[in-house]
């Protein structure tokens, strides 16, 4: 692949993450590190090799980069809230993917993409982990006959909640909303007030005050799996691995209930754990994602809207979590 991967943010957290995981699974794969410091984009190319730095500007359609420059897809590691990265890759036909369009302002990015529906690929995965969860869940979904219930908590461990793009985007979609979006029998409702309020229980048995919140990946597991009851419990706080003085960790308890292949009641929860945090498994999931719209895992992904449940495969996915040291224990 000669042109580049254009990655906006590419010299924060999110975006410097996954190019060192795209350098390590393709070496030949040229990469853009776009960022509004021209200096920072630069130390990020130099370490990875094969990778230029450009200089960003996010309030300009052209993005401020040189008519004659050409990409092989587009990544929004960073907040787009004008849309141009999008309409600059739709405008040449290139796969765009973006993180932080959360649930409760999602709708300017699916009015566009729908809009121009077979002008390029867009992935959507505004989900926790870039849709590693969901993808996780799935995972498991495969052990069930039927599912009627999947609960997912999350802990994300204040000192490691990102860069200032990231505590932005958490900010931001704190201030939208503190109502929570579920199905529940069957519906996509929201809820607010004391029944938005959870305990979220850490992988060592302590219980942190949270929330039940609108993300993407409660409509994503009720639409792919049927269950009728779906939320994701949200907390920040102090994670179990620092609380034993170690580094911060990241955490997750996904319980899925429902029937076996025979019809009999099955319930499994699950605790996925990483020790370094969010940050490899969210660049993980990003780097999935682009590696499956080029096609250099898989056949080219068309035109249209997608999500990471639509394109990724699960059982891959799991397997790619492991190799980078995430650990899965059945309670």
């Amino acid at each position: 692949m000669k042109q580049p991967v254009l990655i906006m943010g590419g010299s924060g957290q999110a975006g410097s993450d996954t190019a060192a995981v795209l350098r390590e699974w393709h070496p030949d794969l040229p990469l853009a590190i776009a960022g509004r410091n021209l200096d920072r984009a630069r130390k990020v190319a130099d370490r990875l090799g094969d990778a230029t730095a450009v200089t960003l500007d996010l309030q300009r359609s052209d993005l401020g980069l040189p008519a004659e420059q050409s990409f092989s897809a587009v990544v929004a590691a960073v907040r787009d809230s004008r849309l141009h990265g999008l309409g600059y890759a739709q405008e040449r036909g290139l796969p765009y993917l973006s993180i932080s369009s959360g649930l409760v302002d999602i709708a300017p990015e699916v009015v566009a993409g729908a809009q121009r529906a077979s002008a390029a690929p867009v992935l959507l995965a505004s989900h926790y982990l870039a849709g590693l969860v969901v993808l996780v869940a799935l995972d498991r979904a495969r052990d069930f006959g039927r599912l009627d219930a999947i609960r997912i908590a999350a802990v994300l461990d204040e000192q490691d909640a990102g860069g200032p793009a990231a505590l932005d985007d958490l900010e931001r979609l704190a201030a939208v909303t503190s109502a929570g979006l579920v199905r529940r029998d069957g519906a996509f409702t929201w809820v607010s007030g004391d029944e938005a309020e959870v305990g979220v229980p850490s992988i060592d048995g302590v219980v942190l005050p949270g929330r039940r919140i609108a993300i993407l990946d409660v409509p994503s597991l009720a639409l792919a799996t049927g269950a009728g009851e779906v939320h994701f419990d949200f907390a920040v706080g102090a994670s179990a691995s620092r609380r034993r003085g170690e580094p911060a960790s990241t955490e997750v308890l996904i319980d899925l209930e429902g029937t076996g292949p025979s019809g009999a009641p099955l319930r499994t929860r699950r605790h996925l754990f990483h020790p370094a945090g969010q940050r490899p498994l969210t660049a993980l999931g990003i780097a999935l994602g682009v590696e499956r719209l080029l096609g250099l895992r898989g056949e080219p992904v068309g035109p249209g809207l997608h999500t990471p449940e639509a394109l990724l495969d699960p059982a891959l996915t799991v397997e790619r979590m492991t190799a980078i040291g995430t650990t899965f224990a059945t309670i």
